[in-house]
């Protein structure tokens, strides 16, 4: 069993920066694939970001070049820097990782973007 802990969440002014991070715990050997997505009240998850074991990305459009995700293969962490960021992005943001053929996610942890 894959537990995934989410924290770094908070209330940013619009334009601010914020980080989030994800520790896996209960793995053996590598996660193949970690992620961000997040949900808006009344929305449905979406994807916002992923990079497996050997660094490939992949961005939703909507964050292209404000938001970098990156990990810690050594110590089953990943990470989104999230810079430039607008109202819109105001979301439960969720940890994702694929191993061994299946997914597992964390509980959330909210990002508010408001002045």
């Amino acid at each position: 069993q894959v537990q995934l802990v989410e924290s770094g969440g908070g209330l940013v002014q619009p334009g601010g920066s914020l980080r989030v991070s994800c520790t896996a715990a209960g793995t053996i050997g590598s996660i193949s694939v970690m992620g961000w997505y997040r949900q808006a009240p009344g929305k449905q998850r979406e994807l916002v970001a992923t990079i497996t074991n050997g660094g490939s990305t992949n961005y939703a459009d909507s964050i292209k070049g404000r938001f970098t995700i990156s990990r810690d293969n050594a110590k089953n962490r990943v990470y989104l820097q999230m810079n430039s960021l607008k109202p819109e992005d105001t979301a439960i943001y969720f940890c994702s990782a694929q191993y061994r053929g299946y997914d597992y996610w964390g509980q959330g942890t909210q990002v508010t973007v408001s002045s």
